[in-house]
Protein backbone atom coordinates (compact mmCIF):
# COMPACT_ATOMS: atom_id res chain seq x y z
CA UNK A 1 0.00 0.00 0.00
CA UNK A 2 1.32 3.43 -0.85
CA UNK A 3 0.88 6.37 1.50
CA UNK A 4 -0.97 9.43 0.22
CA UNK A 5 -1.10 11.63 3.32
CA UNK A 6 1.75 12.92 5.53
CA UNK A 7 0.61 11.11 8.70
CA UNK A 8 0.59 7.33 8.62
CA UNK A 9 -0.98 4.85 11.05
CA UNK A 10 1.24 3.75 13.91
CA UNK A 11 3.41 0.80 12.96
CA UNK A 12 2.21 0.96 9.38
CA UNK A 13 5.68 0.80 7.89
CA UNK A 14 9.14 0.06 9.33
CA UNK A 15 11.06 3.13 10.45
CA UNK A 16 14.59 3.52 11.72
CA UNK A 17 15.23 4.50 15.34
CA UNK A 18 16.03 8.24 15.58
CA UNK A 19 19.54 9.01 16.71
CA UNK A 20 20.21 10.87 19.99
CA UNK A 21 21.25 13.89 17.92
CA UNK A 22 17.97 13.85 15.98
CA UNK A 23 15.99 13.63 19.19
CA UNK A 24 17.82 16.54 20.81
CA UNK A 25 17.43 18.73 17.74
CA UNK A 26 13.69 17.93 17.68
CA UNK A 27 13.10 18.82 21.35
CA UNK A 28 10.26 21.34 21.63
CA UNK A 29 9.46 21.05 17.91
CA UNK A 30 6.80 19.42 15.77
CA UNK A 31 8.78 16.60 14.12
CA UNK A 32 7.14 13.21 14.59
CA UNK A 33 9.02 9.95 15.18
CA UNK A 34 7.98 6.40 16.02
CA UNK A 35 9.49 3.99 18.51
CA UNK A 36 8.81 0.65 20.16
CA UNK A 37 6.91 0.82 23.44
CA UNK A 38 8.42 -1.86 25.67
CA UNK A 39 6.80 -1.12 29.03
CA UNK A 40 4.05 0.67 30.94
CA UNK A 41 5.12 1.50 34.48
CA UNK A 42 2.96 1.50 37.61
CA UNK A 43 2.04 5.16 36.99
CA UNK A 44 0.83 4.40 33.44
CA UNK A 45 3.77 6.16 31.82
CA UNK A 46 4.92 4.49 28.61
CA UNK A 47 8.57 3.57 28.13
CA UNK A 48 9.87 3.80 24.56
CA UNK A 49 13.06 2.11 23.37
CA UNK A 50 15.26 4.63 21.53
CA UNK A 51 18.53 2.74 21.30
CA UNK A 52 20.89 4.46 23.77
CA UNK A 53 18.25 6.98 24.92
CA UNK A 54 15.45 6.21 27.38
CA UNK A 55 12.16 7.61 26.18
CA UNK A 56 9.20 8.27 28.47
CA UNK A 57 5.66 9.30 27.56
CA UNK A 58 3.93 10.64 30.72
CA UNK A 59 0.42 9.32 31.23
CA UNK A 60 -1.21 12.65 30.34
CA UNK A 61 0.75 12.67 27.07
CA UNK A 62 -0.16 9.13 25.98
CA UNK A 63 -3.20 10.22 23.95
CA UNK A 64 -5.75 12.96 23.40
CA UNK A 65 -8.18 11.04 25.60
CA UNK A 66 -5.64 10.72 28.42
CA UNK A 67 -5.12 14.48 28.38
CA UNK A 68 -8.89 14.91 28.86
CA UNK A 69 -9.01 12.24 31.55
CA UNK A 70 -11.31 10.04 29.48
CA UNK A 71 -8.83 7.35 28.43
CA UNK A 72 -9.55 3.80 29.58
CA UNK A 73 -6.71 2.02 31.30
CA UNK A 74 -6.60 -0.69 28.66
CA UNK A 75 -6.11 1.95 25.95
CA UNK A 76 -2.78 2.87 27.55
CA UNK A 77 -1.70 -0.67 28.47
CA UNK A 78 -2.42 -1.93 24.94
CA UNK A 79 0.39 0.20 23.51
CA UNK A 80 3.00 -2.06 25.09
CA UNK A 81 4.63 -4.24 22.44
CA UNK A 82 3.67 -1.86 19.64
CA UNK A 83 5.20 1.05 17.78
CA UNK A 84 3.90 4.45 18.86
CA UNK A 85 4.31 7.91 17.41
CA UNK A 86 5.60 10.85 19.41
CA UNK A 87 7.05 14.33 19.45
CA UNK A 88 9.99 15.23 21.70
CA UNK A 89 9.03 17.60 24.51
CA UNK A 90 12.37 17.97 26.26
CA UNK A 91 15.21 16.09 27.95
CA UNK A 92 15.33 15.58 31.70
CA UNK A 93 18.54 16.40 33.63
CA UNK A 94 19.20 12.66 33.74
CA UNK A 95 19.07 12.37 29.94
CA UNK A 96 15.60 10.83 29.57
CA UNK A 97 13.72 12.00 26.48
CA UNK A 98 10.26 13.23 27.53
CA UNK A 99 7.85 12.44 24.71
CA UNK A 100 4.28 13.28 23.71
CA UNK A 101 2.06 10.96 21.71
CA UNK A 102 -0.78 13.43 22.32
CA UNK A 103 1.10 16.18 20.49
CA UNK A 104 1.58 14.01 17.41
CA UNK A 105 -2.11 13.09 17.47
CA UNK A 106 -3.20 16.71 17.80
CA UNK A 107 -1.18 17.70 14.77
CA UNK A 108 -2.44 14.78 12.67
CA UNK A 109 -6.08 15.30 13.70
CA UNK A 110 -5.91 19.00 12.87
CA UNK A 111 -4.56 18.13 9.43
CA UNK A 112 -7.24 15.51 8.80
CA UNK A 113 -10.12 17.73 9.91
CA UNK A 114 -8.83 20.53 7.71
CA UNK A 115 -7.77 18.66 4.59
CA UNK A 116 -9.72 15.39 4.30
CA UNK A 117 -12.79 15.36 2.07
CA UNK A 118 -15.49 12.68 1.61
CA UNK A 119 -14.26 10.22 -1.00
CA UNK A 120 -10.56 10.54 -0.13
CA UNK A 121 -8.89 7.13 -0.02
CA UNK A 122 -6.29 6.51 2.66
CA UNK A 123 -4.47 3.63 4.34
CA UNK A 124 -5.64 2.56 7.78
CA UNK A 125 -4.93 -0.03 10.45
CA UNK A 126 -7.80 -1.76 12.29
CA UNK A 127 -7.45 -1.14 16.04
CA UNK A 128 -10.74 -2.56 17.38
CA UNK A 129 -13.73 -4.54 16.09
CA UNK A 130 -17.22 -4.46 17.59
CA UNK A 131 -20.75 -5.45 16.75
CA UNK A 132 -21.55 -1.97 15.43
CA UNK A 133 -18.34 -1.00 13.66
CA UNK A 134 -14.57 -1.11 13.28
CA UNK A 135 -12.23 1.51 14.69
CA UNK A 136 -9.26 2.35 12.50
CA UNK A 137 -6.03 4.29 12.99
CA UNK A 138 -5.72 6.65 10.04
CA UNK A 139 -2.56 8.37 11.25
CA UNK A 140 -0.55 8.81 14.47
CA UNK A 141 -3.18 6.87 16.40
CA UNK A 142 -6.05 9.14 15.33
CA UNK A 143 -9.13 6.90 15.30
CA UNK A 144 -11.95 6.91 12.77
CA UNK A 145 -15.09 4.75 12.87
CA UNK A 146 -16.40 2.52 10.10
CA UNK A 147 -19.95 1.36 10.83
CA UNK A 148 -20.71 -2.31 10.21
CA UNK A 149 -22.91 -1.64 7.18
CA UNK A 150 -19.97 0.14 5.53
CA UNK A 151 -17.57 -2.80 5.79
CA UNK A 152 -18.83 -4.65 2.71
CA UNK A 153 -21.91 -5.29 0.59
CA UNK A 154 -22.21 -8.80 2.01
CA UNK A 155 -23.82 -8.48 5.42
CA UNK A 156 -22.00 -9.56 8.57
CA UNK A 157 -23.14 -9.77 12.19
CA UNK A 158 -19.87 -8.61 13.77
CA UNK A 159 -16.91 -6.71 12.34
CA UNK A 160 -14.55 -9.49 13.45
CA UNK A 161 -16.03 -11.51 10.58
CA UNK A 162 -14.48 -9.02 8.17
CA UNK A 163 -11.42 -7.56 9.92
CA UNK A 164 -8.69 -8.55 12.36
CA UNK A 165 -7.04 -6.19 14.84
CA UNK A 166 -3.79 -4.92 13.35
CA UNK A 167 -4.93 -5.53 9.77
CA UNK A 168 -3.76 -2.99 7.18
CA UNK A 169 -6.54 -1.87 4.85
CA UNK A 170 -7.63 0.90 2.53
CA UNK A 171 -10.66 2.99 3.48
CA UNK A 172 -12.52 5.95 2.03
CA UNK A 173 -13.60 8.98 4.01
CA UNK A 174 -17.39 8.98 4.42
CA UNK A 175 -17.74 12.18 6.43
CA UNK A 176 -15.67 14.78 8.28
CA UNK A 177 -17.15 16.65 11.24
CA UNK A 178 -14.67 19.32 12.36
CA UNK A 179 -16.90 20.62 15.19
CA UNK A 180 -17.14 17.16 16.75
CA UNK A 181 -13.56 16.22 15.84
CA UNK A 182 -14.95 13.10 14.17
CA UNK A 183 -14.11 11.24 10.95
CA UNK A 184 -16.15 8.32 9.59
CA UNK A 185 -14.97 5.78 7.04
CA UNK A 186 -16.40 3.42 4.46
CA UNK A 187 -14.86 0.33 2.87
CA UNK A 188 -17.37 -1.39 0.61
CA UNK A 189 -17.00 1.12 -2.22
CA UNK A 190 -13.37 0.03 -2.71
CA UNK A 191 -14.18 -3.68 -3.08
CA UNK A 192 -15.71 -3.53 -6.55
CA UNK A 193 -19.12 -3.53 -8.23
CA UNK A 194 -21.32 -6.56 -8.79
CA UNK A 195 -19.96 -6.94 -12.31
CA UNK A 196 -16.32 -6.67 -11.21
CA UNK A 197 -16.77 -9.33 -8.54
CA UNK A 198 -18.92 -11.66 -10.62
CA UNK A 199 -16.35 -11.63 -13.44
CA UNK A 200 -14.26 -14.12 -11.45
CA UNK A 201 -17.02 -16.78 -11.45
CA UNK A 202 -18.57 -19.02 -14.13
CA UNK A 203 -21.47 -21.46 -14.21
CA UNK A 204 -20.18 -24.98 -13.68
CA UNK A 205 -17.44 -24.00 -11.24
CA UNK A 206 -17.21 -25.30 -7.68
CA UNK A 207 -15.88 -22.80 -5.14
CA UNK A 208 -15.92 -22.12 -1.42
CA UNK A 209 -18.01 -19.53 0.41
CA UNK A 210 -19.33 -18.47 3.79
CA UNK A 211 -22.98 -18.66 4.84
CA UNK A 212 -24.08 -15.12 5.73
CA UNK A 213 -27.86 -15.29 5.82
CA UNK A 214 -30.61 -17.87 6.12
CA UNK A 215 -34.12 -17.19 4.88
CA UNK A 216 -37.15 -19.47 4.36
CA UNK A 217 -36.57 -19.21 0.60
CA UNK A 218 -32.83 -19.92 0.62
CA UNK A 219 -29.33 -19.53 1.98
CA UNK A 220 -27.12 -16.56 1.09
CA UNK A 221 -23.51 -17.58 0.56
CA UNK A 222 -20.75 -14.99 0.39
CA UNK A 223 -18.35 -15.60 -2.49
CA UNK A 224 -16.44 -12.35 -1.98
CA UNK A 225 -17.04 -9.53 0.54
CA UNK A 226 -19.06 -7.72 -2.14
CA UNK A 227 -20.76 -10.71 -3.78
CA UNK A 228 -23.21 -13.34 -2.56
CA UNK A 229 -25.22 -16.06 -4.25
CA UNK A 230 -28.43 -17.83 -3.26
CA UNK A 231 -28.69 -21.58 -2.59
CA UNK A 232 -31.68 -23.76 -1.78
CA UNK A 233 -32.82 -23.87 1.88
CA UNK A 234 -30.75 -26.16 4.10
CA UNK A 235 -31.73 -26.51 7.76
CA UNK A 236 -28.32 -27.95 8.67
CA UNK A 237 -26.46 -24.73 7.89
CA UNK A 238 -25.77 -21.80 10.21
CA UNK A 239 -24.43 -18.27 9.57
CA UNK A 240 -20.64 -18.37 9.51
CA UNK A 241 -20.39 -21.91 8.15
CA UNK A 242 -17.83 -22.49 5.43
CA UNK A 243 -19.25 -24.39 2.48
CA UNK A 244 -18.34 -25.68 -0.94
CA UNK A 245 -20.86 -24.64 -3.59
CA UNK A 246 -21.57 -25.48 -7.20
CA UNK A 247 -22.40 -22.45 -9.38
CA UNK A 248 -25.57 -23.24 -11.28
CA UNK A 249 -25.92 -19.93 -13.09
CA UNK A 250 -24.62 -16.37 -13.25
CA UNK A 251 -27.13 -13.79 -14.49
CA UNK A 252 -25.61 -10.32 -15.11
CA UNK A 253 -28.96 -8.93 -16.25
CA UNK A 254 -30.63 -9.79 -12.93
CA UNK A 255 -27.41 -9.59 -10.92
CA UNK A 256 -28.12 -13.01 -9.45
CA UNK A 257 -25.97 -16.06 -8.83
CA UNK A 258 -27.67 -19.40 -8.16
CA UNK A 259 -25.78 -21.97 -6.10
CA UNK A 260 -26.04 -25.51 -4.81
CA UNK A 261 -24.38 -26.27 -1.50
CA UNK A 262 -22.30 -29.42 -1.85
CA UNK A 263 -20.80 -29.72 1.61
CA UNK A 264 -20.32 -28.00 4.94
CA UNK A 265 -16.58 -27.60 5.51
CA UNK A 266 -15.05 -29.07 8.66
CA UNK A 267 -12.51 -26.23 9.09
CA UNK A 268 -13.05 -22.45 8.93
CA UNK A 269 -12.00 -20.82 5.69
CA UNK A 270 -8.73 -18.88 5.98
CA UNK A 271 -9.05 -15.09 5.90
CA UNK A 272 -8.24 -13.86 2.40
CA UNK A 273 -6.59 -10.52 1.61
CA UNK A 274 -8.96 -7.94 0.18
CA UNK A 275 -8.99 -7.30 -3.54
CA UNK A 276 -9.28 -3.55 -3.96
CA UNK A 277 -10.66 -2.14 -7.19
CA UNK A 278 -10.20 1.47 -6.06
CA UNK A 279 -6.83 2.49 -4.58
CA UNK A 280 -6.28 5.98 -5.99
CA UNK A 281 -6.40 9.23 -4.08
CA UNK A 282 -10.13 9.91 -4.36
CA UNK A 283 -13.46 8.48 -5.48
CA UNK A 284 -16.35 10.78 -6.43
CA UNK A 285 -19.17 8.27 -6.73
CA UNK A 286 -19.85 4.55 -6.79
CA UNK A 287 -22.68 2.34 -8.00
CA UNK A 288 -22.74 -1.31 -6.98
CA UNK A 289 -25.01 -2.37 -9.84
CA UNK A 290 -27.32 -1.05 -12.51
CA UNK A 291 -30.43 -1.45 -10.36
CA UNK A 292 -28.98 -0.15 -7.10
CA UNK A 293 -28.52 3.29 -5.61
CA UNK A 294 -25.41 5.33 -6.11
CA UNK A 295 -23.04 6.54 -3.40
CA UNK A 296 -21.99 10.14 -3.99
CA UNK A 297 -19.13 11.55 -1.96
Amino acid sequence: MRLMFPYEPEGYSPQSVPTPEQLRRAAGGREIFTGFCSKCDEFHNLIVDLDTVRGLIPREETSLEAAKGTAKEIAILSKVGRRVCFQVLAFSPGGTALLSRKGAQMEALDFFLTHLRPGDILPAVVTNVTGFGAFCDIGCGVTALMSIDRCSVSRISHCSERFAIGQKIFAAVLSVEPEAGRICLTHRELLGTWEENAAAFRAGQTVTGIVRGIQPYGVFVELTPNLSGLAEPDEKLQPGDGVSVYIRSVSPQRQKIKLTVLDRLAEPLPRQPFQYFETGRHIDQWRYGENTGITVF
